[in-house]
């Protein structure tokens, strides 16, 4: 079997190498536009920051070391600029020498990637403006960091790589801003706790600033202020980091289907033609959940993606489940991390979400270096079923997330998930971890337990003609009556059980158990609010 392997990298090269592990009499070629056929994009911000320190450690494979380690043929700077799906053809050209030739296959992989967007704006190609997709420009952007010339610098796009390229700019001293035309950081968080993570930046010395289009960039040979529709920002350096592109112009005419640039596939990671295949972040895979086409452009994915295709090929008949938006990233003093469904996201796929967020210890509260955990996690009201989880902390997140994508793939129910044995000692986890902490508050919240205002409807004005009552571990909201939880033993002077009260403490439990007692002694309209005052500014007009 002849395979012809369009682009390396992470999908590329995972699934050449499977392929001639699965049969080592297939003839495998890759071709790839560029000389490094294997690197780890995903570090690069941290190369800039001088956490990675030597290219090398960049550098997954080389071609040489690839071509020995898989018996597969590696042909760099080699672009392909046509497939020919009736001929089983594709023309490359030589990107070194210019020459033209055509290669013939028996199975094709399109595993070309994407480039970073280059927004329509003047001053793109001024000296100190860069984007980071590659080893070279992550050196390139090094050495000016590295000069110590720059003082001031603007990041634009405020995804996982923005924040975490911003991140590391300021690890050598430079004050970034970071700009972005969308209402939020990081696409896949609820609002709520978007601004949440938005207020950690600033206090953290990132500002962001969202909902503002950049308009262009200015200088003379070098960049000096970044222009928006608001107002211009000083910098000596430009990071462009507002999204990337599939490269996959060159298939237009060729018949392969596609859907917004992506190459569309099939469970098995088949397109529309015979004998073709797609892989990585030039494609279109399935969400998990919603069974819909989900754009999916995580070195995961590819690989995931990429080993299953390899499979197939062989003559497995293997389906690929899909992907839930699974994503984790560091920021200063801070990890975030989701998967799954948004609320708003589970309302217009016909759900009927219904959420909590909790504030929870991370470890054991008495544990060197504990801290807290904000998660937000989202169930099918009805069915039960676990549709989501987004937490921050500056703990391990990725355990949260990572048993919430087992739950959702499982298509797990809360109930499902409850009282599971899940791993404890106090440097880890606490004796009931966060994520069933959180799973038996909500359940608590869906049986009517425990009633709630949450966050989002409390910045909605959800709490109005409700008086707030201050049950704090200690006085904490000025003009509120103050109720010690532990001196409750009755009904309490000066609240009136027909009252509407909003019940504020610290994170939300102690708020919990008075409204328990409160209950038990006749008052009938209190309401908690999630996550107290460590999630909401709370204050008494």
């Amino acid at each position: 079997m002849k395979v012809l392997v369009l682009g390396g990298v992470a999908a590329g090269t995972k699934i050449a190498a499977k392929l001639m592990r699965e049969d080592r009499g297939s003839e495998v070629v890759v071709l790839n536009k560029g000389k490094d056929i294997s690197y780890a994009g995903c570090g690069l911000p941290y190369y800039v920051g001088h956490v990675i320190e030597e290219r090398e450690q960049l550098i997954v494979n080389t071609p040489e070391k690839y071509a020995r380690l898989t018996g597969v043929t590696v042909k760099t700077r080699t672009e392909a600029t046509k497939v020919d799906p009736a001929a089983k053809k594709v023309t490359a050209v030589d990107l070194n020498t210019g020459e033209e030739k055509t290669y013939d296959y028996d199975k094709l992989v399109i595993a070309v990637g994407a480039s970073p967007v280059k927004p329509p704006i003047d001053g793109c190609d001024l000296e100190h403006v860069f984007f980071v997709r590659t080893p070279e420009d992550a050196i390139k952007l090094r050495e000016v960091v590295d000069s110590g010339d720059v003082k001031k610098a603007v990041v634009v796009g405020a995804g996982y790589i923005g924040l975490e390229i911003a991140e590391n700019l300021k690890l050598r001293g430079i004050r970034p801003f970071v700009l972005d035309m969308a209402p939020h950081v990081l696409p896949g968080f609820d609002r709520e706790m978007a601004e949440y993570i938005e207020g950690k930046l600033q206090e953290s010395g990132i500002p962001v600033v969202t909902g503002v289009a950049v308009t262009g960039i200015e200088g003379g040979t070098k960049v000096e202020k970044v222009l928006t529709g608001k107002r211009a920002y000083k910098a000596d350096l430009v990071v462009l980091s507002a999204g990337i592109r599939p490269n996959t112009a060159f298939l237009e005419g060729s018949g392969i289907e596609m859907v917004k640039g992506t190459v569309l596939t099939n469970a098995r990671g088949e397109t529309n033609l015979p004998d073709i295949y797609a892989a990585g972040d030039c494609s279109m895979v399935r969400n998990a959940l919603t069974g819909k086409p989900a754009w999916s452009p995580m070195g995961s994915t590819a690989n995931i993606a990429g080993r299953l295709i390899a499979q197939n090929m062989s003559g497995a008949d293997l389906s690929y489940r899909g992907v839930l938006g699974t994503a984790v990233c560091k920021l200063p003093g801070l990890n975030v991390g989701r998967t799954g469904l948004t609320q708003e996201q589970a309302a217009a796929e016909g759900f009927q979400p219904v959420s909590v967020v909790t504030v929870v210890d991370d470890k054991a509260h008495y544990f060197p270096g504990a801290g807290s955990f904000v998660i937000k996690m989202i169930a099918d009201r009805i069915s039960r079923r676990l549709l989501g989880v987004q937490v921050i902390g500056g703990g391990a997140v990725d355990k949260v997330v990572d048993i919430a994508v087992t739950g959702i793939m499982l298509r797990g129910t809360l109930d499902d998930l409850a009282d599971m044995d899940l791993a404890y000692a106090p440097p880890f986890s606490t004796a009931i971890h966060p994520f069933e902490h959180t799973l038996n508050i909500l359940l608590n919240k869906i049986e009517g337990k425990l009633e709630t205002i949450t966050p989002a409807e409390f910045a909605e004005g959800g709490a109005e003609g409700y008086r707030i009552v201050d049950t704090c571990i200690t006085p904490s909201i000025p003009g509120a009556p103050y109720v010690e939880l532990t001196e409750v033993e009755g009904p309490v002077e000066g609240l009136d059980p027909e009252e509407k009260l909003l019940l504020v403490c610290n994170k939300g439990k102690r708020a919990y158990l008075l409204q328990n007692r409160l209950k038990y002694y006749g008052y009938k309209n209190t309401r908690v609010l999630e996550g107290g005052i460590t999630f909401n500014q709370v204050e008494v007009s």
